[in-house]
């Protein structure tokens, strides 16, 4: 990663130094810089946003990745902002920009919400439950740790289920699960056998499904809970009012 990647990242998070403004992420040689910024846009009604800016090795010469969420606004609004974003910092010089686009947004945004509507204008968004298969977690505390802090940030609660296959239970908006499936993909987030950082390449979807569409109540918070046996997985997706998805993915884990 570059001299200037890192600095910028030293200056934001002197800039961002409120509580929960401001979270590195990630950062290596090899996939460069993560960082997690919270920011509120939009003038008087102050529509609070995650952003997270992922500053590739070759940053700032190739523009930062951007994801955007909002508990506040649908998928396509958040999308719509995204692209907008990634418009903006292609148009840029090749050097550090990601202030310059936090103070882009603000200044373009602030007629922003009229433009999009509020969230009560639009349909509520559909809400999905999915299963994923882990390869494996070896930095136990450390893998747990991203879990759960993505999990917040997409607005996703969600299980950990730890016994002879590893799963996540995520539940809620279908777009912030996809995004939470790359993220077990391009950031490093356990170690290998020789102890080296890895991602999680063999992360496998089990099933997925609208949560309107099953007998669950909803899942609540981010948990770990462990079981020794398929009987014992079952009692646990029983637990949590998802029988039906249990036997959904019940032969991929027979298999």
């Amino acid at each position: 990663m570059s001299d200037a990647a890192v600095e910028e990242v030293s200056v934001l998070a002197s800039i961002y130094c409120g509580e929960g403004e401001f979270r590195l992420v990630q950062q290596s040689a090899q996939d460069g810089l993560v960082v997690q910024i919270n920011s509120t846009v939009g003038g008087e009604r102050g529509l609070e946003l995650s952003l997270v800016f992922h500053l590739h090795p070759g940053y700032p010469a190739c523009p930062p990745d951007v994801s955007v969420s909002s508990s506040s606004l649908s998928r396509t609004q958040c999308h719509n902002i995204r692209r907008k974003l990634l418009e903006r910092a292609a148009a840029l010089p090749p050097e550090p920009m990601v202030h310059q686009l936090l103070h882009w947004l603000q200044e373009q945004h602030v007629e922003v919400p009229e433009e999009l509507g509020g969230p009560e204008e639009e349909e509520q968004e559909e809400q999905w439950t999915s299963v994923l298969l882990l390869d494996h977690i070896r930095s136990r505390n450390r893998y747990i740790s991203l879990l759960e802090r993505w999990s917040q940030q997409l607005q996703l609660t969600g299980r950990v289920l730890l016994g002879p296959s590893i799963l996540v239970v995520l539940q809620g908006a279908r777009a912030n699960i996809k995004e939470f499936r790359r993220l077990l993909k391009t950031v490093k987030v356990d170690v290998d056998s020789s102890g080296k950082k890895c991602k999680e390449r063999m992360m496998k979807v089990l099933g997925e499904v609208p949560s309107s569409s099953s007998r669950e109540r909803g899942l609540q918070g981010f948990k770990v809970k462990s079981y020794q046996s398929l009987p014992e997985l079952h009692a646990v997706f029983q637990e949590i009012n998802m029988t039906e998805l249990y036997q959904l993915i019940q032969p991929s884990l027979s298999a």
